[in-house]
């Protein structure tokens, strides 16, 4: 049944800049701190009553967090029969930059799932992840119907025929993700548009990110979306198959109408629901100071719901929409999201919005691991043993992404690193501090990935699989993370967003203590929430709040593809005793011997494989066990310590308190002269061992 289509909403923008007509793509844009909206979010009205907006004199501020210049009044109807979604909005605008503006540039993210000739698709068809056949009612794509200027006292103004596709990343001229509409005129700095948009969208059978499967539907990026004007011109990139998003913060009012009796969570707080004559529900909901809306609906979920208190926090009511077969893991959902809101506020700063809701996606529904304002995916299984990294890993990351994508909204396009590094590391760290909810002992799953097995004597540790070590060694010389996100190699991309970040991220912890750490990261997180920050604006803070110029440090593990790897390369021991000539007339020297000089000395070199350069600790172990650690600076390619007594060296260990996660290779960095003889056996053989159960049962279960 075709859903009934409510009276659009209104949506309101706002820019302030001063450099001429913007329309080139901002590269590596430096932003200007916002200036404050102006006017306020006008409510939906009916369609045939078209909304105005006046130019005020003085822009005043409005009652908000963010600069609120980006705002969205939305009516949208799903029809469950042909999996479409019938929409209407009111953007709007205000111009918080310094420059003027003679167009506008929406995002059209469905089209990404449009035909495999789209970047997206093309992109991910590189990388190995092509989708395997597509039945035709699977694809998904996004049609705009109209565009009009609202003008206020005067007629509105059509600018649907000036609409054009573009592709200002790569030129190609199948993709439809990025729209220009041109403007009468141009938008000068501190001036207030606002812009009615029709549209229709097919959801698509789950790509990424967002989609429909059986009752299930994750709805994100479903609406036309307006990029972000900076000073050097829009920054609205098509959509990559490795990045994700980027746009400014305002108010989302938007009423979704969707088959009656499901249930519905979305981004914000739910206003109101109404029954419709046609059996179909209305939900209306509002969202504060978000820079997007998602919203899910299902007639399957069931609802459970808890509370965040913390003496030091706001409170936040959480409302999770569980799957009815992982019913009996609702505790385990909400402790995670409490993990999250309470360390990441307790260390950066307080989650600023009163509720948050938690999705358990459907099986085989690829939308798992998701974040959106106020409202993420989680990801589970059936079968779901405790102390493993279902559902709490992927629960306390999408809820660690509130802050660091959500509130700290930085350019994903171009730094994904920003988010995704910032926080891997913070989860890691967050899953690390609860002691109940050590989620560390590795697990395999078996017949086909249905059962689950626990190795309870294999532990996980933050430093490594936390921070995702092998994950960064296999992409580690594929790009440097300076290049912009968007022109990673999409097969290694998240290695260097997500695990190398997190490494230099720990490393850098490490280096400067957890102190200077946790004021960096809060300085930066109060300091730049709401405000886009760029790499340089972390860097400054880092430098500022730790004393030191850093810059060493990132411009090898940000402006280089350069890797880490010190080791040890020899260690000699002989007799310290004189054996040849050592005096006139060719006296030679005694040979040592019992009741003779027996000391020993011992040589040990080691050496800087990488290109990389860091500071690093040498520790040296002596047979009678003394100790003696060498501080090396690290920059030569190699040094030698030199040592005199009574026993030769038994151990040495580059790095011993592993301060340097970074290093690719820790196999390199010990010596032992006598070493466990059957350690190296014992690890093969049991890695081995679990490969051959996995292979043989896998195949046993399928014949």
């Amino acid at each position: 049944m075709r859903a009934q289509l409510l009276p659009v909403a209104v949506l309101t923008l706002t820019v302030v800049t001063g450099l001429g007509a913007g329309s080139g793509v901002a590269q590596r844009p430096r932003r200007v701190a916002p200036a404050k909206a102006s006017g306020s979010v006008v409510r939906p009205a009916a369609a045939s009553a078209a909304p105005t907006v006046a130019r005020p004199a003085t822009p005043t501020a409005p009652a908000g967090l963010s600069p609120r210049n980006a705002s969205y009044a939305i009516d949208v109807a799903l029809d469950h029969r042909s999996h479409t979604l019938t929409g209407r909005a009111v953007i709007t605008w205000r111009n918080i930059t310094t420059s003027s503006t003679s167009e506008l540039r929406f995002h059209l993210y469905y089209n990404a799932f449009k035909n495999t000739h789209s970047t997206w698709l093309r992109e991910r068809s590189r990388s190995g992840r092509q989708p395997g056949p597509i039945a035709r009612d699977d694809w998904g794509w996004m049609e705009v119907g109209s565009v009009r200027l609202l003008t206020g006292d005067s007629t509105p103004i059509d600018l649907s025929s000036r609409r054009r596709y573009i592709a200002p990343d790569d030129g190609n001229a199948s993709d439809q993700t990025v729209l220009q509409v041109p403007l009468p005129s141009p938008v000068q700095p501190g001036d207030t548009i606002k812009v009615e948009v029709t549209w229709t969208s097919k959801v698509p059978r789950t790509f990424s990110r967002t989609g429909t499967i059986g009752d299930y539907y994750l709805v994100a990026q479903w609406f036309p979306k307006l990029g972000v004007l900076e000073p050097a011109g829009w920054n609205c990139h098509q959509f990559h198959a490795g990045t994700e998003f980027f746009a400014d913060y305002g108010v989302y009012d938007v009423r979704m109408t969707v088959p009656g009796r499901w249930v519905l969570g979305a981004s914000g707080r739910e206003q109101s629901h109404t029954d419709n004559t046609d059996g179909t529900t209305t939900w209306v909901y509002r969202a504060e100071d978000v820079h997007d809306f998602a919203w899910t609906t299902s007639p399957d979920f069931v609802e459970r719901r808890a509370r965040f208190a913390h003496p030091r926090l706001p409170p936040v009511e959480m409302r999770l929409l569980l799957q009815p077969e992982h019913a009996d893991q609702a505790e385990r959902h909400f402790e995670a999201t409490r993990t999250a809101l309470r360390f990441y506020g307790e260390w950066f700063g307080a989650y600023p919005y009163p509720n948050i809701t938690v999705v358990d996606p459907a099986w085989q529904s690829g939308t798992g691991g998701m974040e959106y304002p106020t409202l993420f995916t989680a990801g589970s299984r059936w079968l779901a043993p405790v102390r493993v990294t279902q559902p709490e890993g992927v629960t306390v990351h999408e809820a660690g992404h509130q802050f660091w994508y959500g509130l700290v909204g930085n350019n994903e396009f171009e730094d994904a690193w920003l988010d995704e590094g910032f926080n891997t590391y913070s989860t890691a760290r967050a899953i690390e501090a609860n002691p109940t909810l050590t989620i560390n002992h590795y697990s395999r799953r078996y017949f086909g990935g249905f059962v689950p097995w626990v190795f309870s004597d294999i532990t996980l540790s933050r430093e490594v699989s936390g921070n995702g070590l092998s994950g960064y060694r296999s992409a580690a010389k594929s790009d440097s993370p300076s290049t912009p996100s968007y022109r990673y190699d999409p097969a290694s991309g998240g290695g260097l967003s997500y695990n190398k970040t997190a490494l230099w991220l720990n490393t850098l912890e490490r280096h400067l203590g957890w102190t200077t750490m946790q004021r960096i990261m809060s300085t930066f997180f109060e300091r730049w929430k709401f405000k886009h920050p760029a790499p340089q604006d972390f860097f400054a803070v880092v430098n500022e709040i730790s004393g030191r110029d850093m810059t060493w440090f990132f411009d090898q593990v940000y402006r280089s593809s350069d890797v880490f790897d010190y080791g040890v390369q020899t260690v000699r021991s002989e007799p310290a005793a004189v054996a040849g000539v050592v005096g006139r007339g060719g006296t030679m020297a005694a040979e040592a011997g019992p009741g003779r000089d027996a000391r020993v000395r011992s040589t040990v070199v080691v050496r800087r494989y990488g290109e990389a350069v860091f500071p690093v600790d040498v520790l040296v172990v002596f047979g009678n066990g003394e100790r003696v650690t060498e501080h090396w600076d690290g920059r030569e390619r190699w040094t030698s310590f030199s040592y005199e007594r009574g026993t030769p060296v038994d151990a040495v260990d580059v790095d011993p308190d592993r301060v340097l996660l970074l290093d690719i290779n820790r196999t390199n960095n010990t010596y032992r002269a006598h070493p466990a003889a059957d350690a190296a056996a014992n690890k093969w053989a049991l890695t081995w061992l679990v490969w051959l159960q996995d292979a043989v049962a896998t195949y046993g279960f399928f014949l």
